[in-house]
């Protein structure tokens, strides 16, 4: 199906992020500069055995994952399993992932079924806590070159900015097709007051937990 993200009238000012073929993150504001994507000095691009920040953001398991960012406590939020175009529905508090869609609206129509539905097993992926707004972005690329534009005119990293409220979320993840018109990923928070999720544990919810 496409992965077309032309705007629509179902949901504007949606902003669209695209990976060059890894994980995105969303890094909080106040720790960009402790995020250093890909490095020569790592294992993808470099001769290091040594993982740096893009090594670990690809190797979170499941379909998201919380990570470290810098040294000060900071956490990023791994949308993990596939590199696929992302956006964020703020009043829903979930990043939706375009697995398969023919337009914007037939996407968002699908993502808000399936948040809508009480039956949907979800993924649990750990707990997330944020000081505020964070940056959507490729794990690739460094927090210190968000504003750096590419050579010969590429423009700027791709980056949205995303409205978090600073607080604790449980994280949960899924991807569903709950009609024909659309595969959709989703990635969930949810308000968490000392549940007993714990960072990097997942379960299968059963149906009747979900709320």
């Amino acid at each position: 199906m496409s992965s077309s993200t032309e705007t629509s009238s179902a949901e504007p000012s949606l902003t669209w992020v695209e990976s060059m073929g890894g994980p995105l993150i969303a890094v909080p504001v106040s720790a960009l500069d402790g995020w250093h994507g890909c490095t020569e000095s790592g294992m993808v691009i470099g001769d290091g055995d040594v993982a740096d920040d893009y090594d670990r953001a690809c190797e979170v398991d499941g379909l998201a994952g919380v990570i470290a960012v810098g040294e000060e406590g900071a956490r990023g939020l791994v949308l993990a399993d596939q590199p696929a175009t992302t956006c964020y529905l703020p009043e829903h508090h979930a990043f939706v992932r375009w697995l398969g869609a023919g337009s914007e609206a037939d996407l968002i129509a699908a993502a808000k079924v399936v948040l809508a539905d009480p039956t949907i097993q979800w993924e649990e992926c750990g707990v997330w806590e944020t000081n505020g707004a964070v940056v959507l972005m490729d794990s690739v690329t460094a927090g210190a070159e968000l504003d750096v534009e590419y050579p010969n005119g590429g423009g700027l990293p791709e980056q949205a900015s995303v409205p978090i409220p600073p607080g604790r979320w449980t994280v949960r993840a899924v991807h569903a097709s709950p009609n024909d018109d659309a595969w959709v990923g989703l990635v969930h928070l949810l308000p968490s007051d000392g549940d007993s999720f714990s960072s990097g544990r997942r379960i299968r919810t059963l149906p009747h937990q979900v709320g």
